[in-house]
């Protein structure tokens, strides 16, 4: 049986690459898309902000101080929507069989195209130049026969380039990977890991199924098929949608009752739209609670019924926010409504911090 090729396109800097092709004085600039010098959160970084260690979901004021010239441009989510609908037309003009992880990357199955390309490489070099030529903007592109490891080549050679990982040459190339380019293994995964010895693939790989599992969970299972390059998931293009939120930061930290209960009005609203808007449903809430140190605090409830409405949304928020009692002042706060009783991650772009 002949191998799938799996393309992981992932347009470079999104956010921040379309403020400078849109702002010409922006080129060649440190550029932040979100916050403001003093409150908020960076939500994307230019490659020129990223020489002075500047990434998304720094706090502004970390990248001020990092970089006092950079540029803090306000995010247009409208009109990086729009690009995003553009990009994934040029990959539905290849293959129908396009799974969108956010607005800025998708896996392609290109096994059986619509051009009847051999090659994954000359689709996706066409597809980079024609992203390049009908949108001004560069992308990355990764290839494999698996999405584990097409991921992990996309972001081998940014930006604007693209790397290839054979069936051949996974296993090698697998083992020497330092542990923390391993998609699916976090910061936090990454350092656990190097206290025990695993410092890259061939380490990993060391360790037997049963050790990783009561190691690391259900988790363990798949870093132990991963160091082996197996991955079966399919490209999926009814990917489901999980969670839907907004957050807010605040331009001073708040204590009191009547203020927070105001800003949680102001959420909640933008939430009760989004849900409308998308036709979401969900049982579980979550209120997101980051204090003025930066230590964030999530409080989570499952109901028995649908979560409804703007008032809804408002009173299940304010019992989950007021008990407990808040330890600190407030700088942000977040509500997300998800499907499934397992706490979301906060991290989806449609979750960046509104400018409200």
């Amino acid at each position: 049986m002949n191998p799938s090729k799996i393309i992981h396109i992932d347009m470079d800097a999104f956010y921040a690459s379309v403020e400078q092709r849109d702002n010409p004085e922006y080129r060649g600039k440190p550029v932040a898309v979100g916050g403001s010098k003093i409150r908020g959160v960076v939500a994307a970084a230019s490659y020129e902000a990223r020489k002075y260690g500047i990434h998304s979901a720094m706090p502004s004021r970390t990248a001020y101080r990092k970089c006092p010239d950079i540029i803090f441009v306000k995010p247009r989510f409208d009109v990086y929507s729009g690009v995003s609908r553009h990009v994934m037309s040029i990959f539905r003009d290849y293959t129908d069989l396009v799974e969108p992880l956010s607005l800025d990357e998708a896996y392609l199955d290109v096994t059986r195209n619509k051009l009847r390309f051999s090659s994954a490489v000359i689709i996706a070099r066409e597809i980079r130049a024609r992203i390049k030529a009908e949108t001004g903007l560069t992308a990355s592109a990764g290839i494999s026969y698996n999405k584990f490891l097409a991921k992990i080549a996309s972001g081998m050679n940014k930006p604007d380039g693209m790397t290839i990982i054979s069936e051949e040459e996974a296993i090698d190339f697998l083992e020497k990977l330092p542990i923390q380019k391993f998609y699916g293994i976090g910061k936090v995964t990454a350092e656990k890991m190097k206290s025990i010895g695993i410092m890259n693939g061939a380490d990993l790989k060391k360790k037997t199924e049963i050790e990783l599992v009561h190691l690391f969970g259900k988790s363990g299972k798949y870093y132990y098929h991963a160091v082996r390059g197996r991955d079966n998931r399919k490209v999926s293009t009814d990917r489901i949608r999980k969670s839907l939120g907004a957050e807010r930061t605040f331009d001073t930290d708040y204590s009191d009752t009547e203020a927070l209960t105001l800003q949680l009005g102001m959420i909640s609203r933008v939430v009760a739209t989004r849900l409308d808007k998308k036709n979401f449903k969900g049982r579980t809430l979550t209120v997101k609670i980051k204090y003025f140190d930066f230590e964030i605090h999530t409080r989570s409830k499952t109901f028995k019924d649908y979560i409804l409405d703007q008032q809804d949304i408002l009173d299940k928020s304010m019992d989950l926010l007021f008990s407990p009692k808040l330890e600190k002042p407030v700088r942000l706060l977040g509500i997300t409504v998800s499907k499934s009783d397992k706490q979301p991650e906060i991290e989806d772009t449609n979750q960046i911090t509104l400018q409200l």
